[in-house]
């Protein structure tokens, strides 16, 4: 401690006038920083901006490329009863109100033939088997193909 204090006794003059350069040089910066940021104020408030902008878009991509929707993959057995003795449930089909036509369309829709392939072989047009196929959705009560020849098998109107 005594050691500090000659120092500082001794050498006074020239630690104060380092303290005073240091305040002066502080005081410089200070002023020239504030100088600079005054002549140059549009060129940092637009480069300010647009660094906000940037951010922003750059989270609003990320954020709109995200999907929202979860995949979920069912996986439910189908049962395909195969029994050599088939009889054809016709109070099920009075029921309902499928015409042979439309029994016949089912039945080729089982075997996953297309409407254009199904149009070829009961030589009719495409437009028949479509309507043939809305009726049939309609009356069984469904809304696709495997749906209805699912049904169709549940309620023993085809094989």
């Amino acid at each position: 401690m005594a050691n500090k204090t000659k120092f500082l006794n001794r050498n006074r003059s020239i630690v104060l006038y380092g303290l005073c350069l240091a305040i002066l040089l502080l005081l410089m910066k200070w002023l020239e920083l504030r100088f600079i940021i005054i002549n140059h104020a549009f060129e940092i408030y637009a480069g300010a901006i647009a660094i906000i902008f940037t951010a922003l878009g750059i989270w609003l991509a990320l954020k709109l490329t995200k999907p929202k929707t979860q995949t979920i993959i069912i996986e439910k057995p189908v049962v395909l009863e195969k029994s050599g003795d088939f009889v054809l449930n016709t109070s099920e089909m009075e029921r309902l109100g499928l015409s042979v036509r439309e029994l016949e369309v089912l039945s080729l829709l089982a075997e996953g033939i297309s409407n254009q392939e199904i149009a070829h072989r009961l030589f009719v047009s495409l437009n028949t088997i479509k309507t043939h196929t809305s009726n049939i959705f309609e009356k069984l009560e469904v809304k696709r193909r495997m749906q209805a020849v699912e049904m169709a098998r549940r309620l023993q109107l085809i094989p």
